[in-house]
């Protein structure tokens, strides 16, 4: 399955929020990822990488969640209407 992500650049690193509008549950594609973390990403211009997934947690989720709200000051907001905290997840090349 394919599906189109935003996300963000953290030195090597992938990073994206996975959500539903803003509702209750996990999107599919997360869902995928939690069970088989190894997926292929295709990137404009950049071809095919292989990455490995992982829900950041502690400080790391705290300074992604931190570069996302850099790009969009209602960041907060948006994440108050879910009743769950929004994972943050960072996709790394597989080596």
């Amino acid at each position: 399955r394919s599906v189109i992500l935003a996300y963000l650049n953290d030195g090597p690193n992938l990073v994206t929020l996975p959500m539903n509008g803003w509702r209750e549950g996990e999107p599919a594609w997360s869902l995928n990822l939690q069970a088989k973390p190894q997926a292929q990403v295709r990137l404009p211009g950049g071809g095919n990488h292989i990455v490995v997934a992982h829900a950041a947690a502690g400080e790391e989720r705290a300074r992604l969640w931190d570069l996302w709200r850099s790009v969009d000051k209602n960041l907060d907001g948006y994440a108050r209407r879910r009743p769950s905290e929004t994972a943050v997840v960072v996709l790394e090349p597989r080596t």
